[in-house]
């Protein structure tokens, strides 16, 4: 794997479930590099965006993060 030539470099793919995705990578046994976790991401005052993410990394050493949109939420 040739990791010099991606350093730094993560695509996001946004997918509609992100459990067809995981099933998908398990059956090819393609590893995780980072796990799914839930993050959110301040989109104005008083609300954030949520997602479920997870990371891979191809063969040339490229992230990828795959996304699942989870909604809204209003913060205090």
């Amino acid at each position: 794997m040739n990791t010099r030539s991606a350093e730094g470099s993560i695509f996001q793919v946004e997918v509609e479930d992100l459990d067809t995705v995981l099933t998908a990578l398990a059956e090819v046994r393609w590893p995780l590099f980072r796990s799914p976790k839930e993050s959110w991401y301040r989109i104005g005052a008083g609300e954030e965006n949520g997602a479920r993410e997870l990371l891979v990394q191809d063969p040339d050493g490229y992230l990828v993060r795959l996304s699942q949109n989870i909604g809204k939420r209003v913060i205090g």
